[in-house]
């Protein structure tokens, strides 16, 4: 595993105990990847790709909304069974372009874990809008975009929901930490 050089011993030792959790991040990362599907990860898992040391137990993925994306999103994950998450068994749900195009964000169960496609996210908006606060890493030997840290901070503080708040201070504090850092490196 490798996060571009910035997670700590603790952030990796929280992904190695995740992956033994239900939700096969590496699997759902590289399924993504593999069918070509444009997405930037941000949520929990971002945040401990920054070295964030809370447990998370699902893949958040921002998805870009064109037509061509959203047809490899329907077709890489009808495989893995998508359904809506918290749904009652058996309620009719199709996974196909045309639900993705009709809806937005989705909050979906998977045969690998718990997975939320977001067509929007509070803090960041779409994908475009997202992508340029967004960066390369490496996060279970799947090459990945992620919202950067301080886009992270900016998304929690304006979903603002009690567990976003409890992130804050940690994510606020490594950001000081990585600013200390780099400027300790600057000549």
């Amino acid at each position: 595993m490798s996060f571009g050089g910035r997670a700590n011993a603790s952030a990796l030792q929280t992904i190695r105990k995740m992956s033994e959790q239900a939700t096969r991040f590496d699997q759902i990362l590289e399924l993504l990847s593999r069918g070509g599907v444009q997405f930037i990860v941000v949520g929990g898992l971002a945040a401990i790709a920054h070295g964030n040391t809370r447990t998370t137990y699902d893949v958040d993925a921002v998805y870009a909304r064109d037509g061509e994306n959203i047809q490899r999103l329907a077709k890489v994950l009808i495989p893995i069974h998508p359904y809506l998450r918290g749904a009652p068994p058996g309620l009719p749900f199709r996974w196909d372009e045309k639900t993705i195009r009709m809806g937005l964000n989705f909050t979906l169960t998977t045969d690998l874990g718990s997975l939320d496609l977001l067509g929007e996210v509070a803090g960041a908006g779409n994908f475009q809008q997202l992508l340029p606060h967004s960066e390369e890493l490496i996060l279970f030997g799947v090459n990945c975009r992620c919202a950067t840290l301080e886009r992270l901070i900016q998304m929690k503080r304006a979903a603002g929901r009690p567990k976003d708040l409890l992130f804050l201070a940690e994510l606020q504090a490594l950001l000081e930490e990585r600013r200390k850092h780099d400027q300790e490196g600057s000549p």
